[in-house]
Order: structure tokens, then C-alpha cells, then sequence
């Protein structure tokens, strides 16, 4: 996250308590980081009906209600956030989020994380999963009941390392959100301890010391790459599973968390990695997800 002079976010918006939440989160993102909104509603384009089926009427009246839930979406942010609507037509929500984002060269997108999908306080609708498997730009997810919370800034970023290509990238964006936003950095290393293929008679102690001195290495390297001055923790916790380790950590209202895309996913394009996934089902605090890769202008949709 973190581009040109004056940082651009955009919320996928809908008028609904996932999209509330979207919102929510994109207010507190653009107030900790001096960011300005961009907040789009994204309505299907018509170009695959037949010519004969007569579509304008429906179209101007689905239309005008969105254009009222912008206005109502641009009333509801506080005076001191910037905020700009954009109504979208398109085939692919998600496709029409992503072009969206690289049209006001946005740096990163903000959705809420209810609807169908995933367990727990995060259920991703299938927008948000489409999202989390091509943006080429870092996805904010919300968790349910953000739109609750009296919190205004980020209070604390924790950033999630592990031994994949891309850790690198990720620590990057987690210190320049840090450094931008004034926030403390904690970075955490998670150590699953799922039975290790190979170990069949098991010498878990051994495993485990292995696992935990290898986490300790990263933060340490990680911790040698910080510029000066960002208030930085490290720690290391292991459990039986990510969601297993993940819960032991300690939480405020105010945090979110950075992780990073899949190593499985294509250059430059987020997939939401099972780590990431397991993650969702146990926090609830936003969920910021980087793809692998720095994104390119000739990147873009």
C-alpha cells in the first residue's frame, strides 16, 4: 500500500451489512492513512441479453437506486475522509472492481467479507473470493460487525511471515503502511505444527524446535530490514494448525493483519492461500492480503 502523493481506496460497495462494513473499514484505512475513497457500486451490464428484450427501464430504475445508495453511502462518511461515488456497469463485479481501481490508480480495494463461502466471522461472498483469486493490487477484507465498532484509526498492524516467496514484499507493504499511518508493527511468525509428512513415528519435539528456530531466523532478518523508528515486536507461536496459532495471538479492535498471497498463485495476481483462508475463520479483525508480486502499469485490466 502506498503509491503516489495522496493514496487512493476504493470500497466495492453494496447496500448491505457487508457493504457497511466495507465502508467501515475503508473510513478508518483512509483516516489512519490520510487516504482518500473512493466508494463503487458495481451494477451488471446488459450487453449479454438478446437485442429484443427491452432493458431500459429496468436499467434507469436499478440505476437510480444505486445512484441514492451512493448518495447515502457519501453521506455517511465523516467529514474529515475525503470521499468520491462511482457507479460501474459491468459483466464481472469483481473484473469491474479491479478495472475501477486501476482507472483512479487505487492502492489497494476494500470489501466486506460477508455472503456465501468461508466459516466464521468472515463468509466470503463469491465476489470477494473471485477478488482474492486476480486483484493485482493488495484486498482489504472486513470482517462481519466492522460497521459496529467505535474505532476510528488503525491501532496496530501485525504482519504475518512466513517461508514463502513474496515475505518479502509482504514485510514492505506492512512498514510502509506502518510508517505512513504512525502505528506499531507486530510481526509474527506461525508455526503450524500439522503431523509433518515423513515423520511417521514422529519426533515432534524435534520438528517443532526445527520450525520454531526457522521462524525465529525470519524475524530476526525482518526485523534487521526495518528503517528506524517504527515501534516493532516480534514473536513467534505455534499451534496445531494455523487457526490453532492464530487464536493465541492477542487481539485489540483496531488491528488488522497482513498476509501474503498464495506462492501458487500467478505473478502479480492475489490468491488467497490456505494459510490466509484458515486465518479468516478465527480473526476478527480486517484481513489485508498482498499479491505475490509488485504491480506494473501494463499490469492493469
Amino acid at each position: 500500500m502506498g503509491g503516489g502523493s495522496v493514496m487512493r481506496l476504493v470500497v466495492g460497495y453494496l447496500a448491505t451489512p457487508g457493504g457497511a462494513d466495507a465502508l467501515a473499514l475503508g473510513v478508518r484505512l483512509a483516516r489512519t492513512l490520510g487516504a482518500e475513497l473512493d466508494i463503487c457500486i458495481m451494477l451488471p451490464s446488459d450487453r449479454a441479453l438478446p437485442a429484443m428484450v427491452p432493458t431500459g427501464e429496468h436499467d434507469d430504475l436499478l440505476a437510480r437506486q444505486a445512484e441514492k445508495w451512493l448518495a447515502d453511502a457519501m453521506a455517511s462518511v465523516p467529514a474529515d475522509v475525503s470521499a468520491h461515488s462511482h457507479l460501474v456497469f459491468t459483466d464481472s463485479a469483481a473484473d469491474g472492481l479491479i478495472t475501477e481501481a486501476g482507472r483512479l490508480g487505487a492502492d489497494a480495494i476494500v470489501v466486506g467479507g460477508s455472503g456465501g463461502g468461508l466459516a466464521g466471522s468472515y463468509t466470503l461472498g463469491s465476489v470477494v473470493n473471485q477478488l482474492l483469486h486476480s486483484a493485482p493490487m493488495p484486498v482489504a477484507v472486513a470482517p462481519r460487525g466492522l460497521r459496529d465498532s467505535p474505532v476510528e484509526r488503525v491501532r496496530e498492524v501485525t504482519c504475518a511471515l512466513g517461508r514463502r516467496e513474496g515475505a518479502d514484499l509482504l514485510l514492505e507493504h506492512a512498514v510502509r503502511f506502518s510508517s505512513a499511518a504512525g502505528t506499531p508493527l507486530r510481526l509474527v511468525s506461525l508455526v503450524a505444527l500439522d503431523p509433518t509428512f515423513g515423520v511417521l513415528r514422529g519426533d515432534v519435539d524435534a520438528v517443532r524446535h526445527r520450525a520454531l528456530e526457522h521462524a525465529n531466523q525470519t524475524l530476526e532478518a525482518a526485523k534487521r530490514g526495518l528503517p528506524e523508528g517504527i515501534p516493532v515486536t516480534s514473536l513467534t507461536v505455534d499451534g496445531r494448525g494455523v487457526e490453532d496459532a492464530v487464536a493465541k495471538l492477542e487481539w485489540h479492535d483496531g488491528d488488522l493483519i497482513m498476509v501474503g498471497s498464495s506462492r501458487l498463485s500467478a505473478p502479480r495476481r492475489l490468491f488467497l492461500g490456505s494459510t490466509a483462508a484458515k486465518m479468516l475463520r478465527v480473526l476478527h479483525v480486517p484481513v489485508v492480503v498482498i499479491p505475490r508480486d509488485q504491480l506494473t502499469p501494463e499490469d492493469l485490466p
